[in-house]
């Protein structure tokens, strides 16, 4: 029975291969998401952080014993490393900030994440980027401003740390986008735990709590479902262009959504569902005036942004 399920997904397309999998992802995202919130009264952020990372390297054990370390051998041990510290700096900001701040609107803001690569691709990479998705970027960032809404109270500090969770992520997605091309999706996520285990430590210590013992099944959950969904993530990444993962990636907002109100009476703000909205279209017209940019036959072609 097992290897007639895997056949039935072996005979999908790309694309209905990496929408499965990013459904999965969106999933197990949102129950990370809701657990941290069900910690965060007992434990601190970023001991939070340092618990997903160290019981998601615990479940990859497994992975790594059954293919041995010779698994592990990389060329790229660099990017590896690079990918982890923004990866570490994302997490700790990301755990903070739905601990201040409704899921959902953490959730919107975390869209922004493909405004910022684009972004970063003309001002960092020196990649040409027409006038429609700078328009499309601009209109992005005006979501933000929906969604936060500064003129309608202070600035949350639980919004800024969104926000450069979500320009940390960005960047680290476009590094794991590159190591998915010649790197497998447990070995990607495996590195990452390796990484950021001992990194998480450091700020988790200062602050450090021994948390009760009916919290570990909650740990346990979060470590397990973080490693599960960032190796849905990685593989819908390797099997399907970004342009058609990214769309997938919006099934968050809703999920997140629900699992808020049913958990914590959280009802998002009508400026929630706009600002989102809005953020989410944007981006997913960059993702198509990319796609048709890379179908255009150029006689110098640009190198993709990833």
């Amino acid at each position: 029975m097992p290897s007639q399920r895997f056949a039935l997904y072996n005979n999908l397309s790309p694309a209905a291969k990496a929408g499965l999998l990013m459904i999965a992802a969106s999933a197990m995202f949102a129950w990370m998401n809701v657990t941290v919130r069900l910690c965060a009264d007992y434990i601190p952020a970023p001991q939070l952080a340092f618990f997903r990372c160290f019981f998601s390297l615990i479940f990859m054990l497994p992975w790594i014993a059954r293919y041995g370390i010779s698994s592990l051998k990389t060329q790229r041990i660099k990017l590896y490393s690079l990918r982890s510290l923004l990866a570490a700096v994302s997490m700790l900001c990301w755990f903070t900030a739905v601990t201040m701040i409704p899921l959902a609107e953490a959730t919107a803001l975390s869209f922004t994440g493909p405004l910022f690569a684009t972004a970063g691709a003309a001002l960092i990479l020196r990649e040409t980027v027409g006038w429609r998705r700078w328009s499309a970027v601009a209109v992005g960032f005006i979501g933000v401003l929906i969604v936060i809404r500064p003129g309608a109270a202070t600035l949350s500090t639980g919004a800024m740390l969104a926000l450069a969770s979500a320009l940390m992520a960005a960047a680290g997605m476009l590094m794991v986008k590159s190591l998915s091309r010649t790197e497998p999706a447990p070995a990607i996520v495996a590195y990452m735990m390796i990484y950021l285990t001992p990194i998480m430590l450091v700020p988790a210590l200062p602050v450090w709590v021994w948390p009760k013992l009916e919290l570990l099944p909650y740990l346990i959950v979060l470590g397990i479902f973080g490693a599960l969904a960032h190796v849905c993530l990685t593989r819908a990444l390797a099997v399907a262009d970004t342009s058609l993962v990214m769309p997938f990636d919006y099934l968050r907002l809703p999920v997140i959504a629900l699992m808020a109100y049913l958990m914590f009476a959280e009802v998002p703000t009508i400026w929630t569902w706009i600002g989102g909205g809005v953020i989410a279209l944007s981006t997913m017209y960059i993702a198509h005036r990319e796609m048709m940019r890379r179908r255009k036959p150029v006689a110098l072609e640009i190198p993709p942004v990833s």
